[in-house]
């Protein structure tokens, strides 16, 4: 029987990849939360062009700016949400989580530096912790589960491990 700390932990994987899975489905399908049906990207919108056209600081705004509209970006962009959303979940592949997921934060932490601005009217329009935020946070979920192998309790991840193909390749693990 695992302990409650590791099912506390397989519970906070499972919603960690909500966090990813489903603004994948609302992008990929326009069910109408932050993507309206007619922008889904299976009617032809880009999923990442309203978050990467909208980077308006810091040094590199330019260049998160230029990817807007890319579809390379939009199939990186939706296999990384996808991805991470489907193994957290599922409880598989967290030890690829464990590196895709913080290299997906990073990048979108990057976005948003410096990460503490205003609006206009003074309200503050991102995080307003010069280093810590939401990305840093899931980064780090991402790495404790992995090493901690949260994906055998409330998951999959006994059975993954037992497929022939993590045998193969137990780097997919």
């Amino acid at each position: 029987m695992p302990s409650t700390a590791l099912r506390v932990l397989a519970v906070v994987r499972i919603a960690t990849g909500m966090v990813f899975l489903w603004p994948f489905l609302d992008k990929a399908l326009g069910l109408g939360y932050s993507t309206a049906s007619e922008n889904a990207w299976v009617r032809g919108g880009s999923p990442a062009e309203g978050y990467l056209s909208s980077v308006t600081v810091g040094p590199l705004e330019s260049v998160f700016q230029s990817w807007a509209g890319v579809a390379l970006v939009d199939w990186l962009y939706m296999a990384g949400m996808g991805g991470l959303g489907i193994s957290l979940v599922l409880g598989i592949g967290l030890r690829v989580t464990a590196i895709a997921g913080p290299l997906l934060m990073l990048t979108l932490w990057l976005s948003m530096y410096p990460p503490a601005r205003h609006a206009s009217d003074g309200t503050p329009t991102m995080s307003t912790n010069p280093l810590i935020d939401q990305h840093v946070v899931f980064a780090g979920v991402m790495v404790a589960v992995a090493l901690c192998s949260a994906g055998r309790v409330y998951g999959l991840g006994g059975w993954w491990e037992r497929t022939q193909l993590v045998r193969s390749f137990p780097w997919l693990r």
